[in-house]
């Protein structure tokens, strides 16, 4: 099992992962060529009830279009153009500001910047340096995602700009106070999208703190490469370069063990459709309603790496995902429940989307034998994912 732990030689991850995008957005020359110029916009996207105003960032490059908004740093839409021109949305999300105040969270995070740990956290309580804190049960027994006031809710202050190489994107950046939501630490975060015009969208991650502290970011955005509203994704084909998983128990909490994926439904090391067996009794598919858990990638070294890819057979659009994390939690799309409206005005049921959260494990601040995510003062937490699109 590899153990990375976060970066303290920036410089070597930084080259490492420029190299390894390079070659990915060689290889995706033909399939992107640029229809447009590199831009970047913006526009006000509503006020939250106290008054803060809240923008949405649009990058455009190549035949790719993200909107990101300032509330919750969330990819509210990606839209990859077609052979014709059209612009289809491959991420779901909602139509307004209000759609997401009322249902994000506590719901499903479409899109959103998640911190300061995404995933579970065992009865909300982890002890540091001989010390235990608390954190909000959002997700009983459990905490989910930072707690009920986390970093999918606050507004970030956002940069604009347009970088070398015909780049375009927008920094965001968010303090956390010492004691928000019971973590430990002042936590000051950057978190940089930047699209380019072979079609991928680049998330680079940073922190520093003033006391020791944990740390997990990610991000949660649901993909449906036939578009957004199109219905099931249970016939995508999906590849995890994993060989081993975190089985969890009923209330989704890692059981310690790194359980080989082998002659299970959770083995995607080849290509397969995420409904051909999510149906069947296997007793970790039973306890997420589907799949939710965290798989252990196998990892050739700490840069960034191509760990998973998805492909719609209907439109031939592939999403590959690259990571410098240790590990990808898959989400079905279980707990969509037809309550939901989307930003196409279509109502989302079950397996309507699925999610791809590159991170550290579940629980780790509680389990001694996976990656460590504690990040102390003279420190910088740094982590990179690339999502690229072809068709």
């Amino acid at each position: 099992m590899p153990s990375p732990t976060f970066s303290r030689r920036s410089v070597v991850l930084a080259a490492t992962a420029a190299g390894a995008l390079a070659g990915t957005a060689t290889a995706q020359s033909a399939a992107a060529a640029p229809h447009s110029p590199p831009s970047t916009s913006v526009e006000p996207w509503g006020t939250l009830p106290d008054g803060t105003a809240v923008e949405r960032h649009t990058l455009v490059n190549g035949d790719v279009t993200a909107r990101v908004l300032t509330y919750g740093g969330i990819l509210q839409s990606l839209e990859l153009g077609g052979r014709k021109g059209e612009g289809t949305n491959l991420v779901l999300g909602f139509a307004d500001l209000e759609g997401y105040l009322e249902n994000n969270n506590p719901g499903p995070y479409f899109g959103a910047l998640i911190g300061r740990y995404g995933n579970r956290i065992a009865a909300g309580r982890f002890t540091l340096d001989g010390e235990t804190y608390q954190l909000p049960i959002n997700n009983d027994p459990n905490s989910l995602h930072g707690g009920d006031d986390s970093f999918d809710r606050r507004v970030w202050d956002a940069e604009p700009f347009t970088g070398p190489d015909r780049t375009v994107g927008v920094r965001l950046r968010l303090v956390s106070p010492d004691g928000d939501q019971g973590y430990p630490g002042e936590l000051s975060v950057e978190v940089t999208y930047t699209l380019d015009h072979f079609g991928s969208l680049r998330l680079d991650y940073r922190a520093t703190t003033d006391a020791p502290t944990v740390v997990n970011l990610t991000n949660h955005t649901y993909w449906n490469l036939a578009g957004e509203g199109s219905g099931s994704i249970y016939d995508h084909e999906l590849t995890i370069r994993a060989s081993r998983y975190t089985p969890v128990d009923a209330t989704l909490i890692p059981t310690g063990e790194l359980a080989r994926v082998g002659g299970t439904p959770m083995d995607f090391r080849r290509p397969t459709a995420v409904g051909a067996r999510i149906r069947q009794p296997f007793e970790q598919i039973l306890f997420g309603q589907g799949y939710d858990h965290n798989w252990v990638l196998d990892r050739r070294g700490e840069g960034l790496e191509e760990v998973a890819v998805l492909r719609d057979p209907r439109s031939g659009r592939t999403l590959k995902i690259s990571t410098t994390e240790p590990g990808l939690q898959f989400y079905s799309g279980n707990f969509l429940d037809a309550t939901l409206v989307g930003t196409s005005g279509t109502v989302y049921r079950q397996g309507d989307g699925l999610a791809l959260e590159t991170q550290h494990f579940p629980d780790s601040p509680n389990q001694p034998a996976f990656p460590s995510t504690v990040l102390r003062p003279g420190e910088e937490y740094r982590t990179t994912t690339v999502f690229s699109l072809s068709r």
